[in-house]
């Protein structure tokens, strides 16, 4: 069963696993292991799959909730385990890395140092255990319980029977820990870390179980279903690696070769594979082939590799399409309503705004596309927006370039603006850990698009004009609107009007209200803003001195449809829709002039959207 999902993306997945299952439910291939006596119990026909995706959508199918233990597969997340209580340094001092192309029984201890050749044999496996942290064993097995239910998202306990099974018949076990004591590999009595790999062994798990902790392991550390981090993320790197080159035992070159995705299998019958980034595999058949690994189990990872192109190796050459779209400020401006000088000067000098709305996971390869298309136009660039709206994930590595990016354009006098930061957080402590006192200096973030060109814009205008003009105080005769009209005619309208005056941040126009008036503002700045369904306030428009807005209700006579407020202190002048309207028997040629500045300025605002729409390709 899938967790809730849009069909269209649920269907195929479950589809495939259901194909899987009875594709390979009949096959009576491998015996279930004996040797460990509990095990024999199992039923050859129990078969289950589950795949979880990094997203947390989880798809299973068949005996997926059957519980089994989950022998060595353990014990990559046990090695884990060690790294954090330890040190990288440490752990490799005392247990190795390296394949072996032994069963996973193999006493292979390297010679003269007594260390494990890695931790994925049941040697290593028990030097790891001895480097759990704790007191007592109690503590260390509460401890390595309380990891695997992390994993997991569910509390996980141990198979009393499978148990004892493990410790009556575990000899060879002993036999290992002993040596790994004569050694100075364990540094304390082995039996009771022998006893606490028995039970990490023994640990009850079902595969529904396993494809989450393995998708935990895809996901960074990071249990998709309950958001909560299972390991350090810096050291799931170390925990695959291991798992890829060492977790299939002497299967391992093979598996990498066609499956191609680290694994790790256990005698019970499960097999888990993980796809960094990606998702988790999980399998559980108990029938073994004569390595020690689920036949069923083997053959539905190949299948699923292949179907799928999950293989490590192959993936996906995503990096070009990483700019999801570019534009320039002469293509699309903001809401920052411009005189006619400054959006004539900025329909020229804009192509200096670059903006890359980028998308999908920020990595090495797809930030690199990124910095090389801003630095191959940085000699025609002024400023540079990413958008980052649409990004899933900012790794490291791409902070890494994008600090040097900052850096160069820099030292050109050419700043770097970031948009829609929510999504990527962990850029800006990066950034600001990298960039130190620079960092308020260098480091430019807006919350939209919109406010960042109004920046940028601003930046070019005040090279060429004033940049105060929230200062300046224009007279009737200037006003944008009355364009054309003889001094005389200004009088008239000038008579009509009615003096205003708005402090900063005051409502001048609430949504809803009666259309009653136009505005013309003689000095400050005032905004346009309308409420989304998401709550969120959008910015329509901003004015400055001399310019008119609540001109459509000179229109449509509708109640306003939108919210205008005072951005600094305001005068204004306010034309009552009962002159306007008795000009066209007293005055109509000041009628017509006003009506046609009024429809020039729409054609404007047209021309600005069909521009976008261009852009943006809607």
């Amino acid at each position: 069963m899938a967790d809730a999902a849009d069909n269209s993306i649920v269907l195929p997945l479950q589809d495939s696993l259901r194909e899987l299952h009875s594709r390979y439910a009949g096959l009576r291939e491998g015996k279930v292991a004996t040797y460990i006596p509990e095990l024999a119990t199992a039923n050859p026909d129990w078969f289950g799959i589950c795949l979880v995706t990094t997203g947390g959508h989880v798809y299973e199918i068949g005996d997926s909730r059957q519980h089994f233990t989950i022998q060595s597969i353990s014990k990559p997340f046990v090695y884990g385990m060690a790294l954090e209580d330890n040190t990288r340094a440490e752990v490799l001092g005392r247990i190795g890395v390296e394949p072996t192309g032994d069963a996973f029984n193999a006493i292979s201890l390297e010679a003269g140092t007594g260390r494990p050749r890695n931790p994925m044999i049941n040697a290593g496996a028990i030097a790891a255990a001895g480097m759990i942290a704790g007191q007592t064993p109690a503590t260390r097995l509460r401890r390595m319980l309380e990891m695997f239910s992390r994993y997991a998202g569910e509390e996980l306990g141990l198979d009393r029977k499978v148990y004892g099974s493990e410790s009556e018949t575990g000899h060879r076990n002993r036999a290992i820990g002993h040596m790994l004591r004569n050694f100075d590999i364990l540094r304390e009595p082995p039996d009771p870390v022998v006893d606490l790999y028995f039970k990490q062994c023994s640990v009850s798990v079902t595969c529904r179980h396993l494809g989450v902790m393995a998708a935990t392991l895809a996901n960074r550390g990071v249990n998709p279903l309950t958001g909560k981090p299972a390991i350090r993320g810096e050291y799931v790197e170390s925990v695959l690696s291991v798992m890829g080159s060492c977790g299939m035992y002497d299967y391992a070159g093979e598996w990498l070769y066609r499956v191609g995705m680290p694994a790790k299998s256990g005698v019970a019958g499960g097999v888990i594979a993980v796809l960094p980034g990606q998702l988790g595999i999980a399998v559980f058949s108990p029938p073994l082939d004569e390595r020690g690994n689920s036949v069923r189990g083997l053959r539905v990872c190949d299948d699923l590799s292949r179907y799928f192109d999950l293989h490590l190796f192959n993936a996906p050459a995503s990096s070009s399409s990483v700019i999801r779209l570019k534009f320039t400020g002469a293509e699309v401006t903001s809401s920052r309503v411009r005189t006619a000088e400054e959006a004539d000067y900025l329909r020229i000098q804009g192509a200096g705004i670059r903006v890359f709305q980028l998308q999908g996971h920020l990595i090495l390869s797809t930030a690199e596309v990124v910095v090389h298309e801003a630095l191959a136009v940085a000699t025609a660039l002024d400023t540079l927006v990413l958008d980052l709206k649409h990004v899933l994930s900012v790794n490291e590595s791409a902070g890494r370039l994008f600090h040097q990016l900052i850096l160069k354009l820099a030292e050109r006098g050419k700043p770097v603006l970031f948009t829609n930061l929510s999504r990527a957080a962990g850029l800006r402590r990066y950034l600001k850990a990298k960039l130190r006192d620079q960092f308020d200096k260098l480091f430019h973030a807006f919350e939209d698009n919109d406010t960042a060109l109004e920046y940028c814009e601003n930046r070019l205008l005040a090279a060429k004009f004033s940049g105060t003009t929230h200062l300046r105080h224009v007279r009737p005769a200037d006003y944008e609107l009355l364009r054309g009209l003889a001094a005389g005619e200004v009088s008239v309208i000038q008579s009509l009007l009615v003096r205003r005056h708005y402090q900063r941040g005051e409502v001048m126009v609430h949504f809803g209200d009666p259309a009653g008036e136009l505005f013309f503002l003689a000095r400050g700045r005032a905004s346009v803003t309308v409420t989304l369904s998401s709550g969120v306030q959008k910015r329509l428009a901003t004015f400055s001195a001399g310019m008119a807005f609540g001109e459509m209700a000179l229109l449509d006579r509708a109640p306003r449809s939108a919210v205008v407020t005072a951005d600094t202190d305001v005068e204004c002048d306010s034309l009552p829709i009962a002159a306007f309207d008795q000009l066209g028997e007293t005055h109509p040629g000041i009628k017509i002039t006003l009506l046609a500045n009024l429809a020039h300025g729409l054609s404007g605002k047209l021309r600005r959207a069909n521009r976008e729409i261009s852009v943006f390709d809607y």
